[in-house]
């Protein structure tokens, strides 16, 4: 049976991938859109600034006119950079992979996640536009795993 890492693993050889240094490269040359696909109480606690929310449980609809989840920005967007990014980049590897089937073929994940992002020292604002400091953004990324979840109990 296949894990999650497994599928993540999979589809990673599929897709492109860029480190948190390469966005800010990208960054500073020009304007792709920024995916970010988490769940919106975790876009509203910090994200990347001029990023878009879409939860990766609606991405594939919101990229297609005729549906409620439409987003507009993307469903015109197959011809445009995309940035896919999520907390660890496990989420928007599947999500860069989903895009890449969906003929957005200038799609790619960001490796390490906003978690990594935040350690190469990037900046992050809060659903206010406030900047999110390091030390909250550090607490915000470390892993909360109660004993239930762990692997070693089960």
């Amino acid at each position: 049976m296949k894990k999650f890492n497994d599928l993540i693993d999979e589809c990673e050889k599929e897709i492109t991938e860029i480190f948190p240094w390469d966005l800010e490269e990208i960054l500073q040359e020009r304007q792709p859109i920024l995916l970010d696909i988490r769940e919106p109480y975790e876009y509203e606690a910090m994200h990347i600034a001029n990023s878009i929310n879409v939860p990766r449980g609606v991405l594939e609809s919101a990229c297609e006119f005729d549906y409620e989840e439409t987003v507009p920005e993307l469903a015109k967007g197959r011809d445009k950079e995309i940035i896919v990014m999520c907390r660890s980049g496990k989420r928007s590897v599947l999500g860069a992979y989903a895009m890449k089937q969906l003929g957005f073929e200038n799609s790619c994940s960001l490796k390490t996640g906003l978690r990594g992002w935040s350690e190469y020292e990037q900046p992050l604002i809060d659903q206010s536009g406030n900047a999110v400091d390091e030390e909250t953004a550090d607490e915000y990324f470390s892993p909360n795993l109660r004993p239930e979840q762990l692997s070693d109990n089960n």
